[in-house]
Parts: C-alpha cells; sequence; structure tokens
C-alpha cells in the first residue's frame, strides 16, 4: 500500500496533479477539499466545528484505508511547514500507513505567485471546489497565507526517502503526475 501526500500552496495544482495521477495508478484520490467541501453548507472550515468535523471525516477515511486491501491512497495537503501542529498532523497520518506495512511518497509542489493566482481562477478549480468560488476572498486568502505561513519547504528540509520536489509552473498537470508515478514506480 502507499500513501501519496501532495503538498503545497493554495491552487499549485495539488488537486490536479492528483487527478492524472488517478488516471495512471491503481490509487484512489482523496483531495483536502472533498471533506471541507462535504462539511461547508453546515460550517465554515474556519469555525471550531467545521475543523473538528472535516479532522474526524479525513481520519476515518485514512484508518479505514490503511487497514483495507486498495493499493493506497493519493492526499493533497496545504502544509504549513513553520506550524508544528501541521507536521504533526502530517506524522500522524504517515503513521497510520507505515504501522500497516505501506509506504508513503512524499510530494512537494511549487509554482509561482502569478501562476497561482491564475489557477485559483480556473473552471476545472471552482468546479470542484465551491468554497474557492468568491475569487476576490479566494485570491485575498491565497496570497495572506502566503505572508502567514511557509507552505514550501527550504533547501533539505525535508529528508524523506520517498520525497520528490517539483516545480510545476510550466509543466503540465499529466507530465507531474508521470514524473511521480516513474519516481515511485506507482
Amino acid at each position: 500500500m502507499k500513501l501519496v501526500i501532495i503538498f503545497g500552496p493554495q491552487a499549485v495544482g495539488k488537486m490536479t496533479v492528483g487527478q492524472e495521477l488517478e488516471k495512471i495508478t491503481k490509487l484512489k484520490l482523496f483531495h483536502n477539499h472533498m471533506t471541507i467541501e462535504l462539511v461547508s453548507p453546515f460550517f465554515s472550515y474556519g469555525t471550531p466545528q467545521g475543523k473538528r468535523l472535516v479532522s474526524l471525516f479525513r481520519q476515518e477515511i485514512f484508518e479505514e484505508v490503511a487497514k483495507s486491501d486498495l493499493p493506497g491512497l493519493i492526499f493533497t495537503f496545504v502544509w504549513a511547514l513553520d506550524a508544528e501542529s501541521d507536521g504533526e498532523y502530517i506524522r500522524k497520518i504517515s503513521e497510520l500507513f507505515t504501522s500497516q506495512g505501506g509506504q508513503v511518497c512524499y510530494v512537494e509542489l511549487e509554482a509561482d505567485a502569478s501562476e497561482r493566482l491564475e489557477r485559483n481562477k480556473s473552471p476545472h478549480r471552482l468546479l470542484h471546489k465551491p468554497t474557492k468560488r468568491d475569487i476576490a476572498w479566494s485570491e485575498r486568502d491565497l496570497l495572506d497565507t502566503m505572508k502567514l505561513y511557509r507552505l514550501n519547504s527550504e533547501p533539505g528540509e525535508i529528508m524523506y526517502e520517498h520525497y520528490i520536489r517539483i516545480d510545476n509552473t510550466h509543466k503540465s498537470p499529466d507530465e507531474v503526475a508521470q514524473l511521480i508515478q516513474e519516481r515511485f514506480n506507482l
């Protein structure tokens, strides 16, 4: 079993790359907005109730997949690398899979801010992420988050054996998915 964690800043292409990777592997995509969008009609993700419910749904899915006979899972996440709680979260979900004999593959995506601002408005993104459809709010959130957190690693910071960093500013999602598939033999 493999858990592929695709992380990076908002609108870097995590979900879209995950969708392409799902097409060329036997892994299922569980992008972070699947739970956010499920909960958002009731509670905003920014509320304690919203965060608690999103966390519960994700945890239950991770636990069931980790002990299943599925070949693995692709998960996307905006990892604030300077937030200890985010690092702890990644460690916790990774351990769910490694404790069952699975392998965790870490994929870090990066892209220029100007490219991400364009991707933030793409019809494909907005189709799958209704909470991002208020473009003015979503752009502010993207820019504010860049100021508040470090969303890409420093050189040499991430030392996992199964890790790749890809600048996908000028790469198509299917090119990136192919790189991931080849790197981790998926």
